[in-house]
């Protein structure tokens, strides 16, 4: 079973983001989980303005390719250009090593506490 981390909120398209600032942008390992081998991740360029609920870019796995939505709106700030290399590293540690971007928060989209989305999506905390 996926594991949610408390202390993070998530998008209904199962991203998370943590309460710093500036605020770490990842993919919940129930997303991880279902796509399965990640091969390749696609991320906005530092200094992009991004929306949220908007594309910010893709990642593909042995499966499928899916499309990843920003949480929040603001500015990218950051890129984990180690995760781009190594795209593995959503799946093998997703709210750690596997974080996507990092963004200066202007507003928030719609978000999910932790249990909220452990509770719509099957998964433990």
């Amino acid at each position: 079973m996926s594991k949610v981390q408390s202390g993070l909120r998530y998008s209904a398209e199962h991203e998370w983001i943590n309460d710093e600032s500036p605020a770490v942008v990842g993919v919940s390992e129930v997303a991880a989980d279902a796509l399965g081998e990640i091969v390749y991740v696609e991320l906005p360029e530092v200094g992009a303005t991004i929306e949220a609920g908007s594309v910010i870019g893709e990642i593909e796995s042995t499966k499928s390719v899916s499309e990843l939505y920003s949480p929040v709106s603001g500015e990218v700030v950051e890129v984990n250009e180690t995760v781009v290399d190594d795209p593995t590293l959503v799946n093998s540690d997703p709210y750690g090593a596997g974080w996507l971007i990092k963004v200066a928060v202007s507003e928030e989209g719609p978000l999910l506490s932790a249990e909220q989305y452990a509770a719509d999506n099957g998964a433990e905390l």
